[in-house]
């Protein structure tokens, strides 16, 4: 893959990105600010955005969206990779979202 595909695939994740947060918001901001990890400022403003303004957003060379999860613990548990605590696949989800969700609060 060399750099224009690259630049290509990183301007189509944003614009599924965008496109994606603004559906969420429109549907129910509430729901929208804790799947999305944004606060309410953030989230109005994407969901005021026009057509045109989300396929200039979209257009950027640097990745709009970024991963929540930055600890390798949270990882761990969703993945079920070295996991030695518990070993219910069901139970080390529901620890790593509620550390996610401890985080999103911390945003909001």
């Amino acid at each position: 893959m060399n750099s224009d595909d690259t630049l290509a695939e990183i301007r189509e994740a944003n614009l599924t990105y965008l496109m994606l947060a603004q559906s969420l918001i429109r549907q129910d901001k509430a729901e929208a600010l804790f799947r999305l990890g944004m606060n309410e400022e953030s989230a109005d403003l994407l969901a005021s955005l026009s057509a045109a303004q989300v396929l200039k957003l979209a257009s950027s060379q640097r990745l709009l969206c970024n991963f929540r999860v930055e600890d390798g613990l949270v990882w761990s548990l969703l993945t079920n990779h070295d996991v030695k605590k518990v070993g219910n696949d069901a139970t080390n989800k529901l620890h790593a979202h509620i550390l996610m969700a401890g985080r999103v609060s911390e945003v909001l």
